[in-house]
């Protein structure tokens, strides 16, 4: 397994639009593993393909403490089961130590492939119904700043771009 590096906003390659996986074989259950390993070792709850700049439709989460529910999502689809909405304080790996408030839907409806392909359903509410529609939005080449006002996602973008022109 690898650590992989995780792209940080605003890198223009994290609004790719990711395609969907055709056939889950070695390769993409070799990206899985090194995407879970890449995710608690950063630490994360959550991390999509795109954050690592692999361009493929695969999602992975734990929402557990101990790292002992790991799901992955292959080609996932959500639907939205409720009006009503819930504001979640979210992070993102990819936009390092900035938490917003963001509301979503509460409850909706997964339809995915899982590691070994085979298709499968749930009802996810709450923090598992955030997790996934933040996810989905990297595969669709959207960020949680996308949600804020323009001065706080442009104060977040300044503060970043700065912080990588150190680092450099």
């Amino acid at each position: 397994m690898a650590i992989l590096n995780i792209l940080e906003f605003p890198d223009s390659r994290l609004r790719t639009i990711a395609k969907p996986v055709a056939v889950v074989d070695d390769e993409v259950r070799q990206l899985i593993d090194d995407m879970f390993e890449t995710m608690y070792e950063a630490p994360g709850i959550g991390l999509a393909a795109t954050q690592v700049n692999v361009h493929k439709r695969i999602v992975v989460m734990d929402l557990s403490e101990d790292r002992s529910e790991p799901m992955v999502f292959i080609n996932p689809e959500f639907e939205i089961l409720c009006d009503e909405m819930g504001q979640y304080q979210e992070g993102c790996l990819s936009v390092p130590g900035y938490y917003e408030n963001v509301d979503r839907p509460q409850r909706v409806k997964i339809k995915a492939l899982d590691r070994d392909g085979k298709p499968f359903e749930m009802i996810a509410e709450d923090l598992l119904a955030v997790c996934i529609q933040h996810e989905c939005d990297h595969l669709n080449g959207k960020l949680f700043v996308d949600y804020l006002s323009t001065l706080k996602r442009d104060r977040i973008k300044k503060k970043l771009e700065k912080l990588h022109r150190q680092n450099a």
